[in-house]
């Protein structure tokens, strides 16, 4: 068998055109696909009308002072109505603040009263038991050493209750030569005398106390009025 008529197996000619390295491939043709892509877009961007940019910033900016000017409108309203809240609220308080004053000036009255109150309850029980005590010193004349002790002995306790009478506020009237006050006196007798004044006290016949400014007993006391001879004798010569 001759060479020519031998098969040649898988040698190929490697300059024939239809060989696979001569054909384009898929990669090839997608890159030429992009291309054309981007060279399209880039002349339709060169042949589009140019954006105006300061128009755009422009109308963005006054959107945004647009909504700055709302915001402090709305603030503004906001910080009149708490101005308006804080005024009432302060006036509330001072309103608040006045009544509870009043209030406690009203009460410290009212306690300081029943104060005196209930002290010129109690000190007019024992009024009477000084009147005894000064009735005693006034008509009991000790005669011997044994009266003398006794005397001494209830004066002592006079005293101690006069001198707690004093520290409650309490004090003993002194009408003699006074004239005439019934707020303070209680006229129980008249006295025909040109030695006093008419309507000057002439005696104290029960003593009058008082507790600060407040009268608690009125003093009973003796009254000067001018003799009968004296007017009778002014009548006649008239």
């Amino acid at each position: 068998m001759s060479e020519s008529d031998q098969p040649q197996g898988n040698n190929t000619d490697t300059n024939s055109p239809n060989t696979p390295n001569d054909m384009p491939s898929p990669n090839n043709n997608e890159e030429m696909d992009w291309e054309l892509q981007v060279a399209e877009a880039y002349q339709q961007a060169q042949a589009a009308p140019p954006i105006d940019g300061g128009d755009v910033v422009q109308a963005e900016m006054a959107s945004i002072v647009d909504n700055l000017k709302d915001v402090n409108q709305s603030l503004a309203a906001q910080i009149e109505g708490l101005k308006l809240q804080l005024e009432d609220t302060n006036g509330q308080y001072r309103r608040l603040a006045a009544d509870f004053e009043n209030f406690r000036k009203r009460t410290q009255k009212e306690k300081e009263e029943q104060e005196q109150q209930i002290k010129a309850t109690v000190i007019l029980e024992l009024l009477p038991m000084i009147d005894n005590f000064e009735r005693a010193r006034a008509q009991l004349k000790p005669q011997n050493e044994g009266e003398m002790n006794i005397h001494k002995s209830y004066q002592s306790v006079y005293k101690q209750m006069v001198d707690g009478l004093k520290k409650l506020g309490v004090s003993p009237m002194r009408p003699e030569g006074q004239e005439f006050d019934p707020n303070f006196h209680d006229a129980v007798m008249r006295e025909h005398t040109d030695q006093y004044p008419e309507g000057t006290v002439t005696e104290e016949l029960v003593r009058g106390y008082t507790l600060g400014e407040r009268v608690l007993r009125h003093a009973m006391v003796k009254v000067a009025v001018v003799p009968e001879e004296i007017t009778s004798s002014e009548n006649e010569s008239n």
